[in-house]
């Protein structure tokens, strides 16, 4: 009999699943028995009203937040059960754009792009920075802004930029938090595109916080809305604007969603 190895088992496993997650602050139940799987090469947004705890989600995910109840796993593996040597390696093939860049302001751009490389890998800051050099262009940013410090970039490169130390480890699954919030039209849909087009070529997994209705039109493969302190749907967003949910129904239908649609011609 052919036995199946780790290593076999980790590429067949889904990106992330989770079940019967249960979070709360004191008497207030954010998440009660959740359940989500995320299917490896999906990209997958993630709505829901204030309150809804996206962000909370995505940190059990991340494992800033120990949930109270339930089970989390990325690529088959548990953070919670994991080694720490497991743990590191499960960390190294994801990458996070946190909502606003989160870059450090006292690095340069090549240098917050490196620093991952610098934390999880052995190569020479030589080596990390040719990288970063190639995850610059992979962003669409010329290499003369290798050396500016975040201070000198426009919203759409911060969000570049960023992007960039997310995939510097060439990680299988990205965790984008408002990815478009704070960007002009034109620049949100540019950013849109990227994200797709990287999506296609790198295969990768993508979970996607967003409010941005032409962001999940446009990469998203489908939604999971988050409503009633669980996983309310999770489908296309074609399915989704059918919905007869009450949160579901205005958010697809509202006045504000209409004029977030775009309306192909």
């Amino acid at each position: 009999m052919t036995q199946v190895t780790d290593h076999e088992t980790d590429k067949m496993a889904d990106a992330i699943v989770i079940e019967g997650l249960t979070n709360r602050f004191g008497a207030h139940v954010v998440h009660d028995d959740l359940s989500l799987t995320v299917k490896r090469g999906e990209v997958l947004g993630i709505v829901g009203g204030s309150g809804a705890g996206k962000t909370v989600l995505l940190n059990s995910i991340l494992g800033l937040q120990r949930p109270v109840a339930g089970k989390i796993r990325i690529f088959g593996k548990s953070l919670n059960d994991a080694s720490e040597a497991e743990a590191q390696t499960i960390r190294a093939k994801t990458g996070v754009l946190f909502q606003g860049g989160a870059l450090f302001s006292t690095l340069s751009v090549a240098e917050n792009i490196m620093a991952p490389i610098l934390e999880f890998t052995h190569l020479s800051p030589k080596e990390a920075h040719e990288i970063a050099l190639l995850k610059l262009a992979l962003v669409g940013l010329p290499l003369r802004a290798a050396e500016l410090a975040p201070s000198e970039l426009s919203g759409g490169m911060v969000k570049r930029t960023a992007l960039a130390r997310a995939l510097a480890l060439d990680a299988e699954l990205l965790f984008l938090d408002e990815p478009t919030a704070g960007l002009d039209p034109i620049g949100a849909a540019a950013f849109d595109q990227l994200i797709k087009d990287l999506a296609d070529s790198l295969d990768l997994t993508v979970f996607m916080i967003t409010h941005d209705l032409d962001s999940l039109y446009t990469v998203c493969d489908e939604i999971a809305v988050l409503a009633d302190k669980h996983v309310a749907a999770k489908d296309t967003v074609e399915n989704l604007e059918k919905s007869d949910h009450p949160w579901i129904h205005e958010y697809f239908h509202g006045p504000r969603s209409r004029l977030g649609h775009r309306v192909e011609g």
